[in-house]
């Protein structure tokens, strides 16, 4: 991670060559039509400059053709720059590969609190395989966050409240700086970390070292049970609460006629404000877990949702 100077950081990412060339091409541009302006004063200041004090200006007739080329070239340039960074806005933020790992991550102050499907935990870390795409699903536990790794070129707000999502394909291993981008607090500048890039096979040996030996969703069953959801969601006849089998990515008919996506943000408002999305043909029975659980315990519910089909 520490190699010296740099003028930019490491392209561990295609994307991040995409967005390097976009940046080039800016500077380029930018640099051009300043020596452009500064040559034409510079001309201009020679060849029109006053020459004796009764001298009157002379009278110069508009040119329309360049009129209509210092507009017009212009316009499409500022065209072209708009439609190549909403095309890597796009890609940059698109919905990731059917096959991507999911990662779940929690910021703090003034840490990255990281959750891998098996159960293994880090902090300020995180461990990826190359060339695997990757989708995070992030929050936070109390003020705006940003994820930041500069050698893939990716950053995302994580606010609190909400799920953010972020994807990448990392195409080197190695090790790269992890930043909150977002100004947190008094130690914002001490909220860093890395990521570890490893190849397949070592990341495998890496990943089957959990110490927990638990799965995320393990976990949330446990957690699902310790707070006695499954008294009201068992999922029988006449129960309570609606069944949450095959809950998670279907659609849910709510009592004031909406129909909503039961995604992360839909569990995660149904657990700590139930009253919101109400369910048809149930009663507003269900009490608010404010407080009860935090949000890794929520991620750790939603992967074990995930698992009820």
């Amino acid at each position: 991670m520490d190699k010296g100077f740099q003028l930019f950081p490491e392209q561990a990412t295609r994307l991040a060559a995409e967005v390097d060339l976009l940046y080039y091409f800016l500077v380029g541009l930018s640099v051009f039509f300043s020596l452009l302006v500064f040559f034409l004063i510079y001309v201009f200041a020679v060849r029109y400059r006053r020459r004796s004090e009764d001298e009157a200006p002379m009278q110069i007739p508009g040119l329309l053709k360049l009129e209509l080329a210092w507009s017009i070239i212009p316009f499409i340039l500022t065209v072209i720059v708009f439609w190549w960074g909403a095309s890597l806005y796009f890609k940059a933020y698109s919905a990731p590969p059917g096959d991507a790992m999911e990662i779940y991550v929690v910021g703090k102050q003034w840490m990255w609190y990281i959750q891998h499907p098996n159960g293994q935990r880090e902090i300020n870390q995180l461990h990826v395989p190359v060339g695997q795409a990757v989708k995070l699903t992030m929050t936070t536990e109390d003020v705006i966050h940003s994820f930041y790794i500069p050698a893939f070129r990716i950053k995302k707000d994580v606010v609190p409240g909400r799920y953010s999502h972020l994807w990448f394909e990392a195409t080197k291993t190695g090790v790269y700086h992890l930043f909150c981008a977002e100004y947190c607090g008094t130690k914002h500048s001490e909220m860093i970390g890395s990521v570890v890039v490893m190849e397949p096979a070592q990341f495998e040996k890496w990943l089957s070292g959990s110490e927990s030996g638990e799965t995320l969703a393990a976990a949330g069953e446990k957690k699902f049970n310790q707070l006695g959801c499954g008294t009201c969601h068992a999922n029988v006849a006449g129960a309570r609460g609606p069944s949450l089998v095959g809950l998670y990515g279907g659609q849910v008919k709510l009592a004031d006629g909406r129909t909503v996506v039961a995604d992360e943000a839909y569990i995660r408002e149904s657990i700590l404000n139930p009253a919101a999305k109400l369910t048809a043909g149930y009663n507003p029975l269900m009490p608010t877990f404010q407080g009860q659980i935090n949000e890794a315990g929520l991620l750790q519910i939603t992967a074990y949702l995930k698992t009820l089909k």
